[in-house]
């Protein structure tokens, strides 16, 4: 009985210190990464068992998968990272599609043969919609040496903060 409490001890340690490091991390990246935007695509605003959320949807995620091709397609699950480039606003465009400095990498996971490029939604206060209904871009935050990228808010169509 007393070996069987000892493994839960440790299991739960293991299991809290992984997900504090994760936290760790994230909140790493969200003090010291480049600050990237990133063009949203069409948006559904809200969600009725999940409460008040935006799902997200990015055509440069479209544009990674197209470039694929196909004979490249990842398997699902499978954790690859992009190049982008970034404007003089910031605003990211995958290497080679446009005017741009050095490129930086992105990660991005395939789930249901889609790019997610770190999340698919922004949760925000219910009865809050209307604030952030004129979002046209997600503002994140990018580790530039592992290409994670964490969203820290939306942005209006002149990248105002919403």
């Amino acid at each position: 009985m007393t070996t069987t409490r000892l493994l839960i001890a440790i299991g739960a340690v293991l299991v809290l210190g992984a997900v504090n490091y994760s936290i760790l991390g994230k909140e790493r990246i969200k003090s010291n990464g480049e600050v990237v935007f990133i063009e949203l695509g069409p948006r559904d605003p809200r969600s009725i068992m999940q409460g008040d959320y935006m799902a997200l949807r990015f055509p440069l995620a479209q544009r990674i998968a197209a470039s694929w091709g196909p004979a490249g397609a990842p398997r699902e699950g499978e954790v690859r990272t992009a190049g982008i480039t970034l404007n003089e606003q910031r605003v990211a465009t995958l290497a080679g599609a446009g005017p741009g400095g050095p490129a930086l990498p992105i990660r991005y996971r395939v789930r249901n043969h889609e790019v997610w490029l770190g999340t698919n939604a922004f949760f925000f206060e219910e009865g809050s919609e209307k604030r952030f209904a004129p979002a046209r871009y997600g503002e994140f935050r990018l580790d530039s040496a592992s290409g994670e990228a964490v969203l820290v808010g939306l942005r209006d169509a002149k990248l105002n903060p919403l």
